[in-house]
């Protein structure tokens, strides 16, 4: 069994720079997770009026409203089964802003062929995510439809309301560590939220995650 990322991409995983396909192997097969550490050199976001939609990401981990250079993370993907017995990947970053620690909680599940990231403390948000070989060998992330649940509700989320993420992870095989950039936009109010940065990375034996970086409540849809 290969990891949720490989089944995902198909041959095109093969494709991954070493170093990625590595990183993306963390799973239960694998037994392993992986622990990055290091800088994010920017983190900003987009006019004024973004502030109030980043405050309300902020209170289930989903989005961070603070900006900063220089910004000490850490990001843990461990993988776990969890209570519906699905393989789940945990994707937590945590920042160090000095007077604050902001932390984004996201967990990934493979359904139908497709990695679905569950999004915040209490997964309200499930993503689908399309996934690419940039040329550099690097990973390019992209989200689509997005829906939301919370108790017996759930709905397609408008992205009128949301935004939509733009990922690029590749190695930087002179420096030896990973770089990462990331921006978030609205098709109509443009530029919301991104960071840029650096980080290496060490693989640990793991079969499980710890409780501090599992969700909350488990969603069964999808």
């Amino acid at each position: 069994m290969s990891s949720i990322f490989a089944e995902a991409m198909g041959p095109d995983f093969a494709r991954l720079h070493p170093m990625l396909q590595r990183r993306f192997s963390v799973g239960l097969d694998a037994g392993q997770a992986c622990v990055g550490r290091g800088v994010m050199t920017s983190i900003r976001r987009g006019p004024w009026w973004t502030v109030p939609f980043l405050q309300i990401g902020r209170l289930r981990n989903i989005l961070i409203p603070d900006v900063g250079t220089d910004v000490p993370f850490q990001i843990e993907n461990y993988p776990y089964r969890d209570p519906l017995g699905r393989e789940t990947v945990t994707f937590v970053r945590e920042y160090d802003l000095g007077r604050h620690r902001r932390r984004f909680d996201a967990t990934m599940v493979l359904d139908a062929g497709r990695v679905i990231d569950y999004l915040g403390t209490h997964q309200h948000l499930a993503v689908d995510l399309d996934l690419r070989v940039g040329d550099d060998g690097g990973l390019v992330l992209t989200t689509d439809a997005q829906r939301f649940y919370e108790g017996p509700v759930g709905f397609s989320f408008p992205m009128l309301f949301s935004g939509r993420a733009l990922l690029r992870e590749w190695f930087d095989d002179d420096a030896g560590v990973f770089r990462v950039d990331l921006e978030v936009s609205n098709e109509r109010f443009g530029f919301l939220f991104g960071y840029r940065g650096w980080f290496t990375c060490e693989w640990v034996p793991a079969d499980d995650a710890p409780d501090r970086l599992k969700p909350r409540r488990h969603e069964r849809r999808t």
